[in-house]
């Protein structure tokens, strides 16, 4: 396999004197048959859903569809793990597709549709792999010493389950697109229309991005804070899921039949996961900068999780008569992460990557979230425009994703312009969390709007 950072050395002689001439390889001199072939694959399958489907695609879908083909392959590129990734996804989506033969009832007739490839089966999976990925990396972080082969290994499993945790959500979200079309023409669209939806494509775009992160740094403790997010996340889906039955698929409000939601709504969550990624890694830097304090009132990190985690029961308090036993199993399993965090804060410290890392990662994670946010709110502008009339109308939801951006903008302009390092830095990650997730479920639950598609 080719090194992207590999120089080719040329030497000239003559005589005597001898001239040494460094030439860097170009990019795609230096792709190996590997990348061609899954360049290939990649555009092949793309033209041939062209070719089928284009009488059902208008010329904006299109497109997207043409501009995926570059954006998948350089992606894959970029990460070479990701193109195991896609294909065992996109196969055992066909798989399932194909298992389907027209037919939405043999979900329950066909065994790996049932157990394992049908949307559902698959994001339950996913849920259920994600809470053992969180539970290893914590093992992890507290078996033998640190750097020790027991240690490496549970972490090592917890990596791997996140892997193909992400991989199950793959194919659940790309098996429920082909449902919805099965439940009739008219309702199929691309599952990133609700609040379920949208929740399983956080989950594994903040597992994946955090992956990337793990694989760069070449560290795996950062998986046991980061995953805590990932499974808060996939809590909410599961409670959403018994309680509202919101894993049904329903047919789409006349404002989202609109090209647009393919473009908007994963670019906002691309933000949306980067965001809560740095949030949690400014957590891991508080504990380690506080794991030799004794004085209580100098643990406000972990105090404010233990106080907002229990606050949750208190947001969804019309559901606490009828599913009082989830709520508190949720107080009970986070009252043992806050703790487990508080008593074990000075041995997860020496497990933790420098500050150094630990600023970088944060740093990185808002500048690529701030980007691709900044991308939606332009597109989400466009979409309006379209829809309503206007490009900005001050609805709630708007309004605070400008709220959301202005602190992310301010956050990246002290860090450039001032600097702005250490604690400052990571309190402020970590409030803007607190500021992503009202933008992101507390408009949905206090306010109204034009956005009110997820309501709870």
């Amino acid at each position: 396999m080719n090194n992207p950072s590999i120089n080719t050395t040329t030497t000239l002689s003559a005589g005597r004197n001898s001239t040494t001439l460094s030439l860097n390889e170009g990019y795609f001199a230096r792709r190996n048959a590997l990348d061609w072939i899954f360049a290939v694959l990649v555009a092949g399958g793309f033209l041939y859903a062209l070719a089928r489907y284009s009488a059902y695609m208008d010329v904006y879908e299109k497109g997207i569809l043409l501009s995926t083909i570059p954006a998948t392959i350089a992606m894959g590129w970029f990460w070479r793990p990701l193109r195991v990734l896609m294909a065992l996804a996109a196969g055992f989506s066909l798989l399932g597709i194909a298992s389907y033969q027209g037919d939405l009832a043999r979900a329950e007739q066909v065994f790996w549709l049932k157990y394992f490839l049908s949307s559902q089966s698959a994001i339950l999976w996913m849920s259920v792999l994600f809470f053992m990925s969180t539970i290893f990396y914590w093992v992890g972080m507290f078996a033998g010493r640190a750097g020790s082969s027991q240690s490496r290994s549970f972490e090592l499993l917890g990596s791997k389950i996140a892997w193909v945790a992400v991989g199950m959500a793959l194919i659940g979200t790309l098996v429920r697109w082909y449902e919805s079309y099965l439940i009739g023409a008219d309702i199929g669209h691309i599952p990133v229309s609700n609040l379920y939806e949208v929740f399983v494509l956080f989950c594994w775009m903040t597992a994946a991005f955090y992956l990337y992160f793990e694989e760069q740094y070449n560290t795996r403790a950062l998986g046991a804070f980061v995953m805590l997010v990932v499974s808060a996340a996939v809590g909410f889906l599961l409670w959403y899921t018994v309680v509202r039955e919101a894993h049904e698929i329903q047919p789409l409000v006349p404002a989202l039949k609109s090209w647009w939601m393919k473009i908007h709504v994963p670019a906002n969550f691309v933000g949306y996961g980067m965001f809560a990624l740095a949030s949690m890694v400014s957590l891991a830097y508080l504990v380690k900068q506080q794991a030799d304090e004794k004085r209580w009132y100098k643990l406000t990190p972990l105090w404010m999780l233990g106080v907002v985690l229990c606050f949750v029961p208190i947001v969804f308090r019309k559901s606490l008569t009828s599913d009082s036993n989830y709520w508190i199993i949720y107080l009970l399993v986070s009252g043992l992460v806050v703790s487990t965090i508080l008593l074990g804060r000075k041995r997860i410290a020496e497990r933790l990557p420098s500050f150094e890392v630990l600023d970088d990662v944060m740093y990185k994670a808002i500048a690529v979230g701030f980007a691709f946010f900044t991308i939606a709110t332009v597109l989400g502008a466009l979409w309006a425009a379209e829809a309503w009339g206007g490009y900005w109308s001050w609805d709630p939801k708007e309004t605070w994703a400008l709220i959301v951006w202005l602190n992310y903008a301010a956050w990246l302009h002290m860090r450039l312009m001032k600097g702005l390092r250490g604690t400052v830095a990571a309190w402020w990650a970590l409030v803007g969390l607190a500021v992503t997730t009202f933008a992101f479920l507390g408009v949905n639950m206090f306010l109204s709007g034009l956005h009110s598609y997820g309501t709870l």
